[in-house]
């Protein structure tokens, strides 16, 4: 998604208030606690949106300048399509490098704060064949269970193929749950209470993230809590590759095996030639019986990411006995074709993982669009 000029000084000055004390990005960014920020203590990426909100040109950005552009666009709007009932912090650094694809975005619900009940949290992870998409897409995923007053909400970031190849996307995904592990207390969030919902090569992420949370070599040393479990309560998995080396079994636009595929570009070489870093990256070769439960969707006519490797990933948890629920969508595509029969099954999935709820969901096949 081509991100517009305006979006990151919308999103770099939002702060989130906690018994009337500004906790954001404003207070982390100024280092000499002097009140102002200086062009030099924004990381260099979101530099070039000084001008814009030093509005007096001084060379300075006062709290009554960051507050301005709150007023003026609205606290509580993302890029996400955040509602009013939620409270956004963005561009949170949870890798310690200043680097903006290692960075989430926290989604609250209005009134929440630190001494609130803690709530469970829903963290989104996008999709883009690891080489593009980002994450202002979660918050358009996510509001509506954060709106609710039941979630804390999260989307996270990480490097694309571009700038890291595997397992760079895995180590960062977990680096940014630990992080969410260690400022739960921070954001009244529950830390024993984490589903992770991820889309196409997000969907790939959440999968490994619920079949590694025992998987040390999968870790990484990424970000400033390394002692911090990275493990999850549950995984919603829609259509995310489970197999790389088996992706070119199926029909379907890709050729998953040419040096050009998202896949190749993943492990770093074509698959077939990197079969050790290909298996290393499916989520299949790490079912075991200490995975966390699922919820899998995916659409017969899928020409992307075939039908069978959801399917075939869904019985090897089963066999190793892990919950797992595929919900067919018969007639769909790449995410297209999913009707609110979908969302009452994710809604469902998460009140029973996450709240206890009693709920009757067992593996289903739909109808496209119902």
């Amino acid at each position: 998604m081509k991100k517009s000029t305006a979006a990151p000084v919308i999103l770099l000055f939002l702060v989130l208030p906690f018994q009337g004390q500004s906790q954001g990005r404003f207070d982390q960014w100024d280092k000499n606690g002097d009140g102002q920020l200086a062009k030099e203590e924004l990381p260099a990426p979101l530099q070039k949106n000084f001008q814009r909100v030093d509005q007096n040109g001084d060379g300075f950005i006062s709290r009554a300048e960051d507050e301005a552009i709150r007023s003026k666009m609205g606290q509580g709007k993302s890029r996400g399509g955040a509602s009013e009932n939620v409270t956004v912090v963005s561009d949170l650094d949870y890798a310690g490098t200043n680097n903006p694809r290692q960075a989430l975005d926290l989604f609250l619900p209005k009134d929440h704060s630190k001494d609130s009940e803690p709530l469970p949290l829903l963290v989104f992870i996008h999709g883009g064949g690891w080489a593009k998409g980002d994450k202002a897409s979660g918050g358009r995923r996510i509001s509506e269970y954060v709106g609710s007053g039941e979630y804390v909400g999260a989307s996270i970031g990480y490097r694309l193929t571009d700038e890291a190849q595997w397992p760079a996307q895995i180590h960062d995904c977990k680096a940014a749950i630990r992080w969410l592990r260690a400022n739960a207390g921070e954001y009244g969030i529950a830390p024993d209470r984490i589903a992770v919902w991820g889309t196409s090569a997000g969907g790939h992420l959440v999968a490994m993230l619920g079949v590694s949370g025992d998987v040390p070599e999968l870790e990484g040393e990424i970000g400033p809590h390394p002692g911090v479990s990275s493990e999850v309560t549950c995984v919603v998995n829609f259509f995310g590759p489970s197999e790389l080396l088996t992706m070119n079994d199926h029909p379907g636009k890709i050729d998953h095996n040419a040096p050009d595929s998202p896949e190749s570009k993943l492990v770093g070489g074509t698959l077939q030639e990197n079969p050790d870093t290909a298996k290393n990256a499916s989520p299949i070769s790490w079912v075991s019986a200490a995975d966390e439960p699922s919820l899998i969707v995916h659409g017969t006519k899928d020409e992307l990411v075939p039908y069978p490797q959801s399917v075939d990933f869904e019985k090897a948890q089963e066999a190793a006995g892990v919950p797992t629920i595929l919900l067919t969508v018969e007639g769909g595509g790449h995410g297209a074709g999913f009707g609110p029969s979908v969302d009452e099954a994710v809604k469902a999935f998460l009140g029973q993982q996450l709240h206890g709820k009693e709920v009757d969901l067992s593996d289903a096949t739909i109808v496209a669009g119902e």
